[in-house]
């Protein structure tokens, strides 16, 4: 276990840290140290007890303001991960259609092309389809 001196309203305090917390605190301690330093000049001379407690109340106003924000955002990234989702599937079923259709396509212009090409052939050959029988 560490310990530590951090000074708190011009008063320092010896404080009990995990090992390798000791920056952690002292930075916790001179952020109170500025709220203290603040207030002091908004209100003046207040007595030590008094805008201390003012400063944690602020500080921890804060907190639960960030915790807050941090939850709506947490709520909005969960609704565009669920809109992301759906427009993800949505997307994919297009791209299945239009892989089926371009699929079907290819299919039709691959039997034109038989069709045509064997048509050519018999007219090359001289052999044409006598009247009523289809050219295939």
């Amino acid at each position: 276990m560490a310990h530590v001196t951090v000074t708190i309203a011009g008063r320092p305090y010896r404080m009990a840290c995990g090992d390798g917390e000791e920056p952690h605190l002292e930075e916790l301690a001179r952020t109170l140290e500025r709220k203290i330093t603040e207030l002091r000049g908004s209100f003046g001379e207040i007595g030590d007890q008094r805008i201390t407690v003012m400063a944690a109340l602020t500080l921890a106003d804060e907190l639960v303001e960030a915790r807050k924000r941090i939850a709506a955002l947490e709520e909005e990234k969960s609704e565009l991960q669920l809109a992301h989702g759906a427009a993800q599937a949505s997307s994919d079923g297009w791209t299945d259609s239009v892989a089926q259709a371009l699929s079907r396509a290819a299919a039709r212009i691959e039997r034109v092309s038989h069709q045509l090409g064997g048509a050519a052939a018999k007219e090359a050959a001289g052999i044409f389809p006598q009247d009523g029988e289809p050219a295939s």
